[in-house]
């Protein structure tokens, strides 16, 4: 079994690359659930629904050009295109590219304990279907 250290993944959105900013990164994907229990049933039975995904991540805060702020405060509430990977390289097999179209639906531009490094968390949710591409580019 191959596993995997995470400790350069790639993180792309609109255009930018922001992958040095950010110290966690998650990709959560579901699916809702139905209800399809009917009268005679003796167990609650459910039934796959649509699809659900959210990125979610903590970057190091840098209000220079390009960077962190500069990058998200303006795409907060819009839609955009982004891109991750678990290694800052091609994808491959083992290094797979997800991708799709998300709005921001979440960002914390300040926040901290004072002596502390300013961390913003954000949140993207989906508006479009998630790509999964496993092959070498």
């Amino acid at each position: 079994m191959a596993t995997v250290n995470y400790t350069n993944a790639y993180f792309w959105l609109n255009g930018v690359d922001l992958s040095a900013h950010f110290a966690e990164l998650s990709l959560t994907y579901g699916a809702e659930t139905n209800d399809e229990t009917a009268f005679g049933d003796v167990t609650r039975l459910s039934k796959g629904g649509l699809k659900t995904w959210t990125v979610s991540g903590k970057a190091h805060q840098d209000f220079g050009a390009g960077a962190v702020d500069a990058t998200v405060f303006p795409l907060v509430g819009t839609t955009t295109c982004w891109e991750l990977r678990p290694h800052n390289s091609c994808s491959t097999t083992i290094n797979p590219r997800y991708s799709g179209i998300g709005i921001i639906s979440e960002y914390t531009p300040m926040g901290g304990e004072v002596g502390s490094i300013l961390d913003t968390p954000f949140t993207m949710v989906a508006a479009s279907d998630i790509s999964r591409l496993a092959t070498a580019t």
